[in-house]
């Protein structure tokens, strides 16, 4: 162990339904980690989402705003539920996220989809298509149809209209592509752009700024696809891709389905970046249906911590040791019910945290 004790201040939102679950162990795990780099944590917690609304009245509240500009990392659990899905769009628990997000200009977002070899059986697809799958969604996070301007609902002669606006400036464009390029140049050097620039003038836009700031990378080779083909490509031959660059909308889509690639979205973790904070949550949803069953996996969140580890803490050796320790409890067939299959051993989300843990501690 080193004998200099680094701190990092982390801001704790277990959010709502198998959020407090899972956010749970992936903290067993991250205080083992870093016992053993020589990292310490000072643990805040705060609401956010549907128990915010409940308990703050609002998805977020600006002490909880306040307290993620403060943190150098923030773990989230999930957010949302179906006893809050019939209040308006702008009031939901979504909006806790999404309002984190803009406030703390967190405007690129790393997928991470990886298969494990002891899960290339459980993807839908052969083990021949998958196995050894290892690339990268970068996001854009903070514009396009989810954030643009004028958005809302109107009545017409034909009835009942709602709109949308789907936007991107130069700037906007440019950061998040020297983030996908950067991230490239430590990976394989490889960046798919995707968009739909054969229809929409905003792709247009952003073919062109990724051009420009291709130049500033020769190492790295550049490609554009169609977002349509790039969705048939990730189930024909994901194997092409290493890092895949996408704006708001396209990349909601795609990472989504980059996940189904690894066998369960119970296995993704992601990392929001581009104030002073970032933030690591797993791609999935607070699955309300199994809260509190002891049946969620709490994997993509452990595997969230390890991009803490990374990233924030600039540690890559504490996050290898995470992600191999992940690797060797899947080997010796432990399961969560999500990724269960012949010959495993079931196991619930607390053990299956035990399980990690332990092999953090024993290297």
């Amino acid at each position: 162990m080193s004998s200099e004790i680094k701190t990092f201040d982390v801001l704790v939102l277990e959010g709502d339904g198998i959020g407090p679950e899972v956010a749970a162990e992936a903290l067993k795990v991250l205080k083992i980690a870093g016992e053993a780099a020589g990292l310490q944590f000072q643990f805040d917690y705060g609401l956010v989402g549907g128990i915010a609304i409940d308990k703050e009245g609002l998805p977020v509240s600006r002490e909880t705003v306040q307290k993620a500009r403060n943190a150098d990392a923030i773990i989230l659990g999930a957010v949302g539920g179906p006893e809050w899905d019939d209040l308006p769009t702008l009031q939901r628990p979504e909006q806790g996220l999404l309002g984190l997000r803009v406030t703390l200009d967190l405007f690129a977002n790393l997928r991470p989809a990886r298969v494990f070899d002891p899960l290339a059986d459980a993807s839908t697809l052969k083990r021949e298509v998958v196995s050894g799958i290892d690339l990268l969604v970068v996001r854009e996070l903070v514009s396009d149809l989810y954030f643009g301007e004028p958005r809302g609902f109107r009545t017409t002669e034909e009835g009942r209209e709602a709109f949308n606006t789907m936007r991107y400036s130069e700037r906007e464009i440019n950061r998040v592509a020297k983030v996908a390029f950067d991230a490239a140049m430590r990976r394989n050097k490889k960046v798919t752009s995707v968009d739909k620039a054969n229809v929409l003038e905003v792709s247009g836009l952003w073919r062109e700024v990724v051009c420009e700031v291709a130049r500033e990378y020769p190492d790295v080779e550049v490609d554009h696809q169609y977002v349509d083909n790039c969705a048939m490509q990730l189930i024909r031959n994901p194997a092409q891709f290493d890092v895949i660059l996408t704006g708001n909308m396209f990349g909601d889509i795609l990472s989504d389905e980059a996940a189904m690639l690894t066998g369960s979205i119970g296995m993704l973790p992601s990392a929001s970046l581009g104030g002073s904070s970032a933030l690591y949550e797993p791609v999935h949803g607070s699955a309300p249906d199994i809260a509190g069953q002891g049946k969620a996996n709490p994997l993509a969140t452990i595997l969230s911590i390890a991009m803490l580890l990374e990233i924030t803490c600039r540690n890559a050796e504490a996050a290898d040791r995470v992600r191999r320790a992940v690797e060797a409890v899947l080997n010796d067939s432990y399961r969560t019910e999500d990724i269960m299959s012949d010959g495993g051993k079931l196991v619930s989300c607390s053990r299956m945290g035990d399980l990690v843990a332990e092999a953090v501690r024993s290297g």
